[in-house]
């Protein structure tokens, strides 16, 4: 095979007149981090309170969260970016789907993006605070109820808190996971990494360096993930409890 490496191609005009490849390369991460908070924050906001939910009394409450959580797991991601994007606004009242369907297509797949994906990865972080909160001695639940605290302010003031630095690793996880799963966002047209690198891999030919970049750049998006999480998880450690040095 006689490839021909040329490493200045990103420096090269992109066809589309928006600048080079390098800034396309650029303007994908920049999609691929807005992407990712957006979606986390919902991940994380529906996440604890299906996983509160699931540890109350209410049978009902706990068996409909039960099937909200596997719905999500259960399904590929792939199959629910699909639904959210092309099946989901035929359901929406008229005025709606007019709206979804002739607003700005690149916002239009960046909104489906996020709350597929929010939604998606809030199903496994509800798992984690219900394993969370149930691995939890008893003791602190009934110190809560004895001290007068009403049941919404154990979970606020005692569970919760020590639950977060319980399920802190595997959050960490699942934030990584989230970038990573941002990626299938290009199969419904936002030029995020992976779709910003198709796109030029497409023109160009250069298939190895684009690639490589792109690589790169998730490398790089990840290792800022891991080390933020990292602090957050060294300044919640609580002494002689949770992650305490042997």
């Amino acid at each position: 095979m006689n490839y021909h490496w040329n490493w200045l191609i990103f420096w090269a005009q992109a066809p589309d007149g928006t600048g080079t490849y390098l800034y396309t390369l650029i303007r994908g991460t920049y999609w691929t981090i807005g992407l990712s908070i957006l979606a986390w924050i919902i991940a994380l906001v529906v996440g604890v309170l299906v996983g509160v939910a699931r540890t109350l009394d209410n049978k009902w409450l706990q068996h409909i969260c039960a099937g909200y959580v596997e719905l999500f797991r259960n399904i590929p991601l792939l199959v629910q970016m699909f639904l959210w994007y092309f099946v989901f606004p035929n359901f929406l009242p008229q005025h709606l789907e007019d709206l979804v369907k002739n607003s700005d297509p690149t916002w239009s797949t960046f909104v489906t993006a996020v709350i597929c994906l929010g939604l998606f990865t809030s199903a496994r972080i509800a798992e984690q605070v219900r394993a969370g909160i149930t691995s939890l001695p008893r003791g602190q639940r009934m110190a809560g109820r004895a001290l007068g605290l009403k049941r919404s302010q154990v979970y606020r003031y005692v569970l919760l808190p020590m639950t977060m630095r319980i399920i802190l690793p595997p959050l960490t996880s699942e934030a990584l996971n989230l970038v990573k799963n941002s990626s299938l966002a290009f199969t419904i047209g936002l030029l995020e990494i992976t779709g910003a690198a198709r796109s030029m891999q497409e023109f160009s030919f250069q298939i190895f360096e684009t690639f490589t970049a792109a690589t790169i750049l998730y490398l790089l998006v990840n290792a800022v993930v891991v080390v933020l999480m990292s602090l957050v998880e060294k300044r919640s450690r609580v002494p002689g409890f949770i992650g305490a040095k042997r």
